[in-house]
């Protein structure tokens, strides 16, 4: 039996789908490629915004319609936030949602053995529900390892629906954890990221903390750089702060969650914080760190509803004077079954195309010029993706992408580099 996925959205979720095919391979079936004819079609969803719904249902009644003897597969966020939804694809043959993925195998042998027509298995999420082990021992990229730690996200922001389709905070076992870290340092792994729905979350529920597992994760031989993933601003504290820039194996490179650098847009969003506290929060990184060692990544949304002119110029300021390495732009989208699809105010999608646009450009121009300031620099890089015998892309351990020219070298391996001029994708560096 051969079986192929496709997969929408975030980090958490691509980490999802390889832990799903690694339960199907142990299971017997084949994994192949996308393009190429299977028995059983997986499309692990994102239901974030309302395109990501119409990705999933299009690859679904593209894959039944060329292979309408195979069995078609929507999992993930889309049928756990929107069930009734969900169900009703009738070009799915098997609905479940982002909880029991190990209930997928014996759904989808219900309906290749014909014990079934259609199953539909959405489990609704639950208190006390309990964080779900999957098995993930190699990754797509090969040279960096996402380590998924937490599930669920107890916020209410206006704007998402992750809460509804993720259910509650469930941390894993830090137990659980550091075995996976023993296995990725003996398969070669260097690199970790620390990966979750609503990473600072972690140990919450359980009674320890995000901060207690990065101290003992660099315990763990072999693995030379921890990375975090998305942090929100207001749930990082300053000795938090300061534990973790005594781990010198962590990253100095954080992506705090900013989505407005107007606090009344914040307010709107019902985001637990104003732009002075988040950029009080950058400030005590840059301390504690370095000025000079750290950088920051963030994501902003803009044409909000209620967003004037006034207030974006406000977020464009506050995002420039925070001198972010990378910011990644997304023009709101309006989503059903979230409090701000229905508020007053929405703009014209081609008012917040136009904002993105002018966000983006001054961002990018930012990014050119910080990466330009790095020339002369040495700095640590995992070598990643080859372009030649001798030539491969990688990131420095403040997630500055590079082109290096390394003879002798391979994938995976960390290596000291100067670096050079920025091309408008990456810095030049040799070793």
């Amino acid at each position: 039996m051969r079986v192929t996925f496709y997969t929408l959205g975030c980090k958490v979720n691509q980490n999802e789908t390889g832990a799903l095919a690694q339960l199907f391979e142990h299971s017997g079936y084949t994994v192949v490629p996308g393009g190429e004819p299977a028995d059983v079609y997986v499309v692990n969803s994102c239901t974030v915004t309302n395109f990501g719904d119409q990705k999933s249902r299009k690859w679904l009644r593209r894959a039944k319609r060329e292979n309408p003897g195979a069995v078609t597969v929507l999992t993930g966020c889309y049928p756990q936030a929107f069930p009734e939804e969900a169900a009703a694809i009738a070009e799915a043959d098997v609905v479940t949602g982002s909880g029991s993925r190990r209930a997928i195998l014996e759904d989808v042998r219900k309906v290749l053995d014909g014990e079934e027509t259609r199953v539909v298995d959405i489990r609704p999420h639950h208190k006390g529900e309990q964080f779900e082990e999957l098995p993930m021992d190699r990754f797509a990229e090969h040279t960096r390892a996402f380590v998924k730690v937490e599930d669920g996200c107890g916020r209410q922001c206006a704007y998402c629906v992750i809460p509804r389709a993720r259910g509650p905070v469930r941390s894993r076992s830090e137990e659980s954890v550091l075995e996976e870290l023993w296995r990725l340092a003996e398969s070669g792994y260097k690199e970790v990221v620390l990966t979750a729905i609503s990473l600072p979350s972690y140990g919450t529920d359980t009674g320890t903390s995000l901060v207690e597992l990065v101290e003992t994760a660099a315990e763990v031989p072999g693995i030379e750089r921890i990375r975090l993933g998305s942090l929100d601003p207001d749930m990082l504290h300053e000795e938090d702060i300061r534990r973790l820039a005594a781990v010198k194996k962590l990253c100095p490179q954080f992506h705090l969650s900013l989505q407005s650098g107007c606090s009344k847009t914040l307010r709107a969003m019902r985001r637990p914080y104003t732009a002075d506290q988040f950029a009080a929060v950058a400030a005590q990184l840059r301390e504690a760190f370095g000025e000079d060692e750290l950088s920051l990544t963030t994501d902003v949304i803009v044409g909000f509803p209620g967003e004037t002119e006034e207030d974006f110029a406000d977020s464009m300021a506050f995002v420039l004077s925070q001198h972010f390495l990378k910011v990644h732009v997304f023009p709101y989208s309006r989503r059903e079954g979230t409090p701000a699809y229905d508020f007053p105010g929405q703009l014209p999608e081609s008012e917040k195309e136009a904002r993105s646009r002018r966000m983006t450009a001054a961002v990018e121009a930012e990014r050119a010029r910080l990466a330009a300031a790095m020339a002369g620099r040495t700095a640590s890089v995992l070598l990643e993706t080859p372009l030649s015998a001798n030539t491969f892309t990688g990131y420095t351990r403040q997630y500055l992408p590079v082109v290096v020219t390394a003879p002798g070298r391979q994938s995976g391996d960390i290596v000291t580099v100067t670096l050079g001029e920025w091309d408008g994708r990456r810095c030049r560096a040799s070793v």
